[in-house]
């Protein structure tokens, strides 16, 4: 049996079942044939590849290069709040500045980064598939990324929009920046998030190796095909009524406009239609991610393992019906208000189940503080104070009061970074040895993980207390009485940049001089790990997994831990991450 009591614990021989298979290995240690090596060499092969992993690699880099734009406007934003207006940048300029923080995050990094970049990379791995059902549209959806960056990248350097990411008429209609170039990029980049979700929802129907049953499929699988649902049936109406948008301020349509005729309140029934699912198409993938770390590093079968399975399809179908609790305030009926304040209740049913479960898999289990499981337990802190802080917002009465204050973008805050970025981070150092075969340095990670928790908690707790005394969002300056809290808050994010900059040059230092790992560093069950070396070879495979258990079936199957020198043969000792 194994005894696992710590991060250095040793197993004993398993089940060919939870085996890695044997690689023979190039002169840097690293597996060959694998996909970095031997998937072609030049940029022309990337630029043309058809591997779900080389084109996941390639949304890692430019997605990521959005987060750090994305990322340098937010400090500017908070560097210019350290004392009222007038630091920085005048009141237009910051302007510019929140719309295209808000815009870039929302729409660049957050909605694509999980399902495009781990989506693309494990999930064919994880159910025994050789690539994803359509390989081409894979590489197209890449490309379609591109172009509709390109527009929002024109955007930037030109007269950007200035008002904020969610557009909102009359004044987008009326503003002399750049919202056409910005709207239209978000148009654009709304046909890649749906070639990815048809392209998952074919491959898990079709493409799952023999023995991989609904029910054996990892969580991971599961939140990204009900996310994928949600792109497909969701972001044609963000489509939509982005074009409508830009046929109003083109050809003067009376749509949204009242002084043409239109109704302003309907472009918010539009927008927020596509963009709360949207919210779970940021979140979803997250849950996924944690449902994989907690059993790992635990080593414990995940509990109520369907309860958790059917909860994310359960909000995928909720997070339609919710859209008016954005709108308490904008004329509703009363009956409306109270449909959506009780929709916005029920909506908390399923991601209690999720946090509950995870909960309860933690008890008595072999918890091992590697790095990527700091990240998950951090997710269950922080998006458990972002789900409560959305129970206050569905109460009319409270939400009346703190509508349009920093409440709600600190509620915002925990929900998708304290919940989505610190699970695509986690999700990051957990497959990044699967990525590249080499480990970061634990303790630099450790340190980075620390910085961005308490930077992250300093800035934005801090914004919960400045929204229940009143301090409106978007506000350029400020009253005095506020600025104590405001420059708190500024540090935290100060401190927070610093952590994910010294997590971005670990993870890169990693990649290129990173010790080399064996094929299952962490001991874990999914296919990924028993049956591909690290990185995996350019099909996946040497032969199509035949899966004879269950991806968190630890009370069933002893996991084989692998070092580089022992890669599939004796016994091992986890990596030191």
């Amino acid at each position: 049996m194994a005894v696992n009591n710590s991060a250095t614990t040793t197993v004993q021989d398993a089940p060919r079942s939870a085996l890695a298979v044997p690689a023979s290995r190039d002169s840097k240690g690293l597996p060959h044939p694998n996909y970095l090596s031997d998937g072609g060499k030049g940029l022309w092969s990337w630029l043309t590849t058809v591997d779900h992993k080389r084109i996941g690699i390639m949304y890692l880099i430019v997605v990521m290069a959005m987060f750090f734009v994305g990322g340098i406007y937010a400090l500017l934003i908070r560097a210019e709040h350290f004392a009222p207006g007038g630091q920085l940048m005048n009141a237009d300029q910051y302007n510019q500045a929140f719309t295209m923080h808000g815009a870039i995050m929302t729409f660049l990094f957050i909605i694509p980064s999980i399902p495009a970049i781990l989506g693309n990379f494990v999930l064919p791995l994880q159910i025994g598939a050789k690539d994803v059902a359509f390989p081409r549209l894979n590489l197209a959806s890449w490309y379609v990324y591109m172009f509709g960056a390109a527009f929002a990248v024109y955007s930037l350097v030109t007269n950007a929009a200035d008002t904020g990411w969610t557009f909102y008429t009359p004044y987008s209609t009326e503003t002399g920046t750049a919202v056409i170039s910005m709207t239209l990029g978000a148009f654009i980049l709304g046909f890649s998030s749906i070639f990815t979700g048809i392209n998952f929802i074919v491959t898990v129907h079709k493409l799952r190796a023999p023995g991989m049953t609904w029910f054996k499929m990892p969580l991971m699988v599961w939140a990204l095909y009900a996310t994928a649902i949600i792109q497909v049936l969701a972001t044609p109406i963000l489509g939509i009524t982005l074009l409508l948008l830009i046929l109003e301020r083109v050809f003067g349509v009376g749509i949204f406009d009242p002084s043409m005729g239109g109704d302003p309140v309907l472009y918010q029934h539009f927008f927020w239609f596509y963009s709360h699912p949207a919210v779970y198409i940021m979140i979803l993938p997250g849950m996924g991610i944690i449902s994989d770390l907690i059993a790992t590093f635990s080593h414990r079968k995940i509990f109520g393992y369907k309860f958790v399975a059917f909860s994310s399809l359960a909000i995928a179908l909720v997070s339609f019906i919710v859209w008016g609790h954005h709108m308490f305030t904008s004329g509703q009926s009363e009956f409306a208000v109270m449909l959506f304040s009780f929709i916005t209740f029920m909506v908390g049913i399923p991601s209690a189940i999720k946090v509950f479960n995870w909960t309860t898999t933690l008890y008595k289990g072999s918890i091992s503080f590697s790095v990527p499981m700091l990240y998950a337990l951090s997710f269950l802190f922080k998006f458990t104070i972002g789900g409560l802080t959305g129970i206050f917002l569905g109460a009319l009465s409270v939400d009346i009061h703190l509508h349009d204050t920093y409440f709600i973008v600190a509620h915002f805050h925990y929900v998708m970074v304290g919940g989505t970025v610190m699970a695509f981070v986690g999700g990051l150092h957990y497959w990044w040895p699967k990525m590249f075969g080499r480990m970061y340095n634990r303790t630099a990670a450790t340190i980075a993980w620390a910085f961005v928790f308490v930077g992250f908690n300093v800035t934005f707790f801090t914004q919960f207390i400045l929204g229940s005394q009143g301090m409106p969002r978007r506000y350029w300056t400020f009253p005095e009485e506020f600025t104590r809290l405001h420059g708190f808050s500024s540090w935290g994010a100060m401190i927070m940049g610093v952590g994910f900059g010294l997590m971005a040059i670990t993870l890169a230092w990693a990649a290129f001089r990173g010790r080399v790992v064996g094929s299952n560093p962490w001991g874990a069950l999914t296919l990924e790990w028993t049956h591909a070396t690290s990185p995996p070879e350019p099909h996946n495979f040497p032969a199509t997994p035949d899966v004879a258990h269950g991806p968190y079936d630890y009370d069933k199957v002893i996991p084989r831990v692998d070092e580089p020198a022992n890669a599939g043969v004796g016994h091992a000792r986890p990596a030191n991450a």
